[in-house]
């Protein structure tokens, strides 16, 4: 039992001494090592104990995103008001909370991301696992917004709205990157204002009321 427990510790401590050493190595200079190999090195292990944790450095910065996003999401739902809060204030507080865990981040995201960010249609590849976390969230939220009609069910369109609300991500973010402002006060207003249009476009608007008010005088004339 005592070395079934002793194995278990190295291969979390191996798994965060490969994290964090990735990380220190970005921040210090400026980029990702240039190989598995010097990089493993620089760690003393062998090559082959990285990969017992990690497939590529992309796969590191695929679990530092995922691990951002459940960092967030044990946060809000650990509110007890959260449940309390509409789809659109949930949708708020998972935004500002992630910025939150951002700023823990900030130089080694922009370290990896600021220089690319004006490119970015998306975000990158390895982000794909939380974009499929998050699409995850955002199906819950966007359930709950029909059900209790905070979110308007339209054809076609409402199957989309789990991806419009990845894209207001991919702009927050970018636009996190590039704001100078104290306190990231514009991201703040950024954040307040986008989600605030996005759930008025994906709510009841007047044209279908318009149309609800007509099928109802055509059925019933």
């Amino acid at each position: 039992m005592e070395t079934t427990t002793t194995k278990k510790t190295v291969k979390k401590d191996y798994r965060k001494l490969i994290l964090e050493g990735y990380v220190n190595h970005v921040l210090e200079h400026g980029a990702e090592p240039a190989s598995v190999f010097k990089f493993a090195k620089d760690l003393k292990m062998k090559e082959e104990e990285f990969y017992t944790y990690f497939t590529s450095f992309e796969s590191i910065k695929s679990s530092i995103w995922v691990s951002i996003f459940d960092s967030t999401l044990e946060q809000i739902e650990a509110q007890e008001v959260f449940k309390e809060y509409s789809v659109r204030e949930k949708f708020l507080s998972f935004l500002f909370t992630w910025i939150e865990e951002l700023k823990k981040n900030r130089s080694y995201l922009l370290s990896l991301y600021q220089d690319k960010s004006k490119a970015f249609k998306s975000l990158p590849s390895d982000t794909r696992e939380f974009k499929e976390k998050f699409k995850d969230f955002a199906g819950e939220l966007i359930s709950e917004g029909r059900e209790s009609q905070e979110i308007a069910s339209r054809p076609v369109i409402a199957d989309r709205y789990d991806e419009a609300l990845w894209l207001q991500v991919v702009f927050i973010f970018k636009y996190w990157l590039d704001d100078r402002s104290p306190r990231f006060e514009k991201t703040d207003a950024a954040i307040e204002k986008s989600v605030n249009l996005a759930f008025d476009l994906m709510g009841k608007s007047a044209l279908d009321s318009f149309l609800d008010f007509a099928k109802f005088l055509y059925q019933t004339k």
